[in-house]
């Protein structure tokens, strides 16, 4: 048995790129996907290449995708123990206004933000309850108050309660849940209209997710909200 798996999703860029570079540096092998695997090409072979970096084409709106990489990577590295459901998507939307997104164009949004971290963990929870592992989810900060026309912080609430919903299905299997709700981070999703306000950098919501996997197996971390100083709570 190698050194535990690390699996990321949306692990391109942003959070789950920063995430990935500390998992590798607290020793993790890694598995990490995006819809466009050619954007991992450089970042998995900084971080060790293929006897410790898995980098995979997936997206997870296709169930039959993550269902197939998460069987390969038990059977071939031998378990996942770690895995952390952090693709998203966000569109600027508004229901009275022509402002934003189409709403033709909310469909990925939804499809990205509520079915993938649902999928990834049903496709992901054989492994972890066979290695009591740890599912992290990336909920956000806009899941916990009202965000008037906003349906991207409406995907963030029903997060909030997959986690919620997992936990409690899992509380006889040692496995572990964290929700992860990081306020406004310094990624190329950030609205035009907000550049300007307090961010946290990628590297600071990695290291909530290192610190709630690094407990003792008798912790579980159930919620982190994470923002930046100066950022108010209902931003």
């Amino acid at each position: 048995m190698g050194d535990p798996v690390f699996m990321i999703t949306g692990a391109s860029r942003g959070i789950g790129a920063a995430t990935a570079e500390l998992a590798a540096a607290a020793g993790y092998r890694l598995v990490l996907t995006s819809r466009h695997p050619e954007d991992l090409v450089n970042l998995g072979t900084r971080l060790g290449g293929p006897d410790r970096v898995w980098a995979a084409g997936c997206d997870v709106t296709a169930w039959h995708e993550l269902a197939f990489l998460a069987s390969r990577v038990e059977e071939e590295w031998g378990s996942i123990d770690v895995v952390f459901a952090n693709a998203g998507s966000s569109v600027v939307t508004s229901f009275t206004t022509d402002q934003g997104a189409p709403p033709p164009d909310w469909s990925d949004m939804v499809l990205t933000n509520i079915c993938g971290p649902a999928y990834t963990a049903r496709a992901t929870m054989p492994a972890l309850m066979r290695s009591t592992g740890h599912l992290v989810l990336t909920g956000s900060a806009a899941g916990r108050g009202t965000r008037p026309g906003n349906l991207y912080s409406a995907t963030k609430w029903a997060v909030t309660a997959l986690a919620q919903n997992i936990r409690a299905e899992c509380t006889e299997t040692g496995v572990r849940v964290t929700l992860l709700q990081p306020g406004l981070t310094d990624t190329t999703a950030i609205p035009k209209t907000r550049t300007t306000e307090p961010k946290l950098a990628p590297a600071d919501v990695g290291r909530a997710v290192l610190y709630a996997v690094s407990q003792p197996t008798t912790v579980d971390v159930n919620e982190i909200l994470i923002r930046p100083t100066g950022q108010g709570p209902y931003r």
